[in-house]
């Protein structure tokens, strides 16, 4: 698949709510996952499609999504980029808080191999 391929079955998946089909369907098994900041028990880089499907466990397992907007893909060469806004219930403190980051893929061979997540960590 080409990166723009990868991009739209992506946005397709994730406004479904299908985010864990992401990783098995579109994600290269050496994906490098970067996020804004490090997370407390949760380094700010991930490596390896194991790490990576823990961390987004953790994340589904933590949050009570409410209601969820993806806008894109936005391409650019091997690369896309992806705009999502949630609407999310923290789980353990019961914080409601609305998301809006950027996430930034760069494809490889139809895969994702490198993800980067920007947004406003304080």
């Amino acid at each position: 698949m080409t990166p723009i391929e990868v991009g739209k079955k992506l946005v397709a998946l994730c406004k479904e709510g299908k985010f864990q089909d992401c990783l098995k369907a579109l994600y290269s098994k050496d994906i490098v996952s970067i996020e804004a900041a490090a997370m407390p028990n949760m380094p700010q880089e991930m490596r390896g499609i194991e790490a990576v499907t823990q961390k987004n466990k953790w994340w589904e397992d933590n949050h009570e999504v409410h209601s969820a907007k993806v806008d894109g893909p936005f391409p650019h060469g091997d690369r896309f980029a992806v705009r999502f806004t949630f609407d999310v219930t923290n789980k353990p403190s019961k914080q409601r808080m609305t998301m809006d980051e950027i996430a930034l893929y760069t494809v490889k061979d139809g895969k994702v191999v490198r993800e980067e997540f920007f947004y406003t960590t304080g």
